[in-house]
């Protein structure tokens, strides 16, 4: 089954969701987790193989192009402005998930945050909140389903999304929901509110991009265990428990 970049963009967070889903379950009753090479937290690889293949080709025919052009079109200081907008609307949905997970003081500096630089940053185009020290702590629900010991479950790479985990894609509904720009009207606007960001986030990695294709390695397997890593670093904050313990917090004391 294949589809078009241009018809997935066009489609609402909540169908792509269903659609990527129901991509997985086609995958796991096909029996692709039976493949060799198969481990524990990558049971889908050769089906994860190929949807990154995928993903490549088309970062490699779309993203990359608009991304380098874009680049090279938008003076460093729009670029900035963009990036400041952007973060500045994410930082909404990492006030709530703080709260959540009871990360009080996240929470507080999140909210300070998107009050600051919205009424003194041009609606966030300036970080004044970064200029004043007050930190951005970036989080999801999938972190919060981490953080109450809801397990990471297999690695899965989605398709144009890329890396992630079954925790994780169960969240994304719920992260989309919580996206300012889902709530956008009309459609043109909201879909130009997610191909914006995602042009700019890939243009900051051109140089990151250029390194790793020159290295002889595993792309994939770096790939997984990079994400996997931060993942579970961002889940503890750093304070990562000894191998002895549960891989995934039961409990939150802190």
């Amino acid at each position: 089954m294949t589809i078009s970049t241009t018809v997935l963009l066009q489609w609402r967070p909540e169908r792509l969701a269903r659609w990527l889903m129901l991509t997985l379950m086609a995958a796991v009753m096909s029996g692709c987790a039976s493949g060799p090479g198969a481990t524990a937290r990558d049971p889908f690889e050769p089906f994860n193989r190929n949807v990154s293949q995928f993903n490549e080709s088309v970062d490699a025919a779309v993203l990359k192009p608009v991304a380098t052009a874009y680049k090279q079109a938008t003076p460093p200081l729009v670029r900035t402005g963009i990036s400041n907008f952007f973060g500045n609307l994410s930082d909404v949905w990492s006030f709530v998930n703080s709260a959540l997970q009871f990360k009080f003081r996240n929470a507080a500096e999140n909210f300070m945050r998107v009050n600051v630089n919205t009424f003194f940053g041009l609606g966030g185009i300036l970080d004044i909140a970064s200029e004043l020290n007050i930190d951005r702590h970036r989080e999801d629900f999938g972190q919060t389903l981490g953080r109450w010991g809801v397990p990471t479950g297999p690695y899965i790479v989605l398709p144009l999304l890329g890396p992630s985990t079954l925790r994780d894609t169960l969240a994304l509904t719920l992260d989309r929901q919580g996206d300012p720009a889902s709530h956008v009207d009309p459609s043109a606007s909201r879909n130009a509110l997610y191909v914006l960001p995602a042009v700019d986030a890939r243009s900051n990695l051109l140089r990151a991009g250029a390194v790793l294709d020159e290295a002889a390695l595993d792309k994939y397997t770096f790939t997984r265990d990079i994400y996997l890593q931060r993942r579970r670093a961002e889940i503890f904050d750093g304070n990562e428990p000894d191998a002895g313990e549960q891989p995934e917090p039961a409990s939150v004391g802190k």
